[in-house]
């Protein structure tokens, strides 16, 4: 299953944002990509409450933008979060979809987890302010056809940036019968620098599952830094793919005969007691 990340800088230039995104995955899929996944706040990355001027609903423009690239492009694509309108005129939802090749919603995330944090260089978010916390896991299936014609089926746990810090979130995911887990984020430079390939990777050991991270890089807009490293972690904890610091995407084959394997080999999740 051929798989592209695909990092941006996004701004609060919504058109400009759009534009690079449908020119990476354009390309990713021409490298032969079948799905794409894009960072947290792919469309548009500013202050939280700069977002309630421009939540939408899932029928929404923006939405029907990267609908229109999955149908282009004939791939699945995970838009990693865009603003959701609600009925509180005061917060949105930070939501994330899967689509399919026909453009279709198959698949409705909504970040559980909310970074309400002041790092250690004294920057302070606090995403409650003006984000509803959602309550639902969500599982769902991804059905890729391969350069040999065989159709491969999947399960997909949607996870957002903050969510990577409870590791109980994607235990639960596996246990719906997640082998991939997905964690589309806007990490910040800050605590990127530690943090962030030592959750991955662990989130992909203790759990068995290919980890796909589309992150955003970059300095997005006043002294808002990202981290970047979108990677790729496989069922055993091995990097198999790391990206640079710019905007770019990269790809990476997901092999699931091995991700059987090392379940098999390694049986922890069978093993469980608690």
């Amino acid at each position: 299953m051929r798989t592209a990340l695909i990092q941006l800088t996004s701004t609060r230039d919504i058109n400009q944002n759009l534009a690079t995104s449908r020119r990476l995955a354009e390309s990713a899929a021409e490298a032969g990509a079948r799905w794409l996944l894009f960072p947290e706040n792919a469309p548009f990355m500013g202050p939280d409450p700069e977002k309630l001027a421009i939540a939408e609903t899932i029928e929404g423009p923006i939405v029907d933008f990267y609908r229109e690239i999955a149908r282009e492009t004939n791939t699945w694509l995970t838009l990693g979060s865009f603003p959701e309108k609600t009925s509180d005129e005061k917060r949105t939802l930070n939501t994330s979809l899967m689509i399919d090749p026909q453009g279709q919603i198959t698949a409705i995330y909504r970040k559980i987890h909310l970074f309400d944090v002041e790092t250690q260089e004294g920057q302070v978010f606090c995403e409650s302010d003006s984000v509803q916390p959602g309550k639902d896991l969500v599982v769902t299936p991804v059905s890729i056809t391969n350069a040999d014609g065989v159709k491969q089926t999947r399960n997909v746990g949607l996870t957002i940036c903050y969510d990577l810090r409870f590791p109980e979130l994607y235990r639960a995911l596996v246990n719906k019968d997640a082998h991939v887990l997905t964690v589309p984020a806007a990490f910040t430079l800050a605590t990127g620098r530690d943090h962030w390939h030592a959750l991955l990777q662990a989130r992909a050991i203790e759990n068995q599952c290919y980890v796909l991270a589309p992150n955003q890089w970059g300095n997005n807009y006043g002294n808002r830094h990202c981290y970047g490293h979108s990677v790729i972690y496989d069922p055993w904890g091995r990097q198999i793919a790391c990206a640079s610091d710019r905007e770019m995407f990269i790809i990476a084959d997901l092999d699931f005969d091995y991700l059987d394997q090392v379940r098999q080999k390694m049986p922890c999740l069978a093993h469980q007691r608690l």
